[in-house]
């Protein structure tokens, strides 16, 4: 990757670092989800409104590092006005970007894509998938699926 590239990317995740997206919790009955990164302490509480299997709504709360606070802030943008089929297929290509694996192209991964670099950094990958995998949970229980 260009180091032009690099930092464009690096600046797009300090943006959504410093300036979280979709900050904050939803009330009126909304799935819950806590979760964290025991090994770096990253903490994530993230609401999810879903109806009818789409999601109309993301919030989160936490405390972590950059990739981390920055993946929560990327994601809940990534998963709203999705199916959570869609939201899912979303977050296994997510995954498969971050560990450095093939993955699907999907349609323009947005400032989701910022985030590929980390596969370099095998240690922050929990980091920045924390996020994802709560939005998992959260979606899987609401279908009643096993994880």
């Amino acid at each position: 990757m260009s180091s032009n590239l690099d930092a464009l990317y690096r600046s797009v995740i300090m943006d959504h670092y410093k300036n979280p997206r979709n900050r904050g919790s939803l009330e009126d009955g909304s799935l819950t989800v806590d979760m964290n990164n025991p090994t770096c302490g990253d903490r994530i509480h993230l609401t999810l409104k879903v109806e009818g299997g789409l999601i109309q709504d993301a919030k989160f709360t936490g405390e972590g590092c950059s990739i981390s606070m920055a993946s929560a802030s990327m994601m809940t943008q990534a998963v709203k006005g999705k199916t959570v089929d869609e939201a899912l297929k979303l977050s296994h290509i997510f995954s498969e970007m971050v560990q450095g694996k093939d993955y699907e192209e999907a349609e323009d991964l947005g400032d989701i894509e910022a985030l590929h670099g980390v596969s370099k950094f095998p240690a922050r990958i929990k980091c920045a998938t924390l996020a994802w995998k709560a939005m998992e949970k959260g979606v899987r229980s609401e279908k009643g699926l096993e994880e």
